[in-house]
Formats: C-alpha cells, structure tokens, sequence
C-alpha cells in the first residue's frame, strides 16, 4: 500500500464512522497538528503513530517487508 492509499484508508474510515479530526486526536493521543499534516500528504508519521491511529479507529494495520533485491 502506498502512503497516498494509507492516507485515503484512514481518513475514509474517520469518516464512516462520524469521526473529526479533533476527537480522533483525542481518542488516539496523536497531536491535532500531526494528523492534520498527515492527511494533508505533508506529514511523516511514525509507525507508532499509525498504529494509534489505528486503534482509535477500530484498524489493524499490517506492515510487509520486502528484499527487493531478492526478487523470486
């Protein structure tokens, strides 16, 4: 998934659920500023970050790793 498609998961799901950005500030203990720069595609969220904002909203949020360089 693409950071554009991370942003698009997330700010969707807020929405479903009647969510602003300020309550899920709240819910999830990330700063206002932060979840605003990163559903503006401005911001650089840590892992960590994500997966408050994860929780918050109800998402499990896996992560892959690749080797590109190990290509089968």
């Amino acid at each position: 998934m693409h950071s554009q498609d991370l942003i698009n998961a997330i700010k969707t799901r807020r929405d479903n659920l009647d969510v602003t950005q300020e309550i899920l500030a709240d819910l999830s203990g990330v700063g206002l500023r932060t979840l605003k720069k990163f559903e503006s595609g401005k911001g650089n969220p840590t892992l960590e970050t994500l997966n408050k904002l994860g929780n918050a909203l109800g998402m499990e949020l896996i992560f892959t790793v690749k080797d590109l360089n190990n290509k089968p």
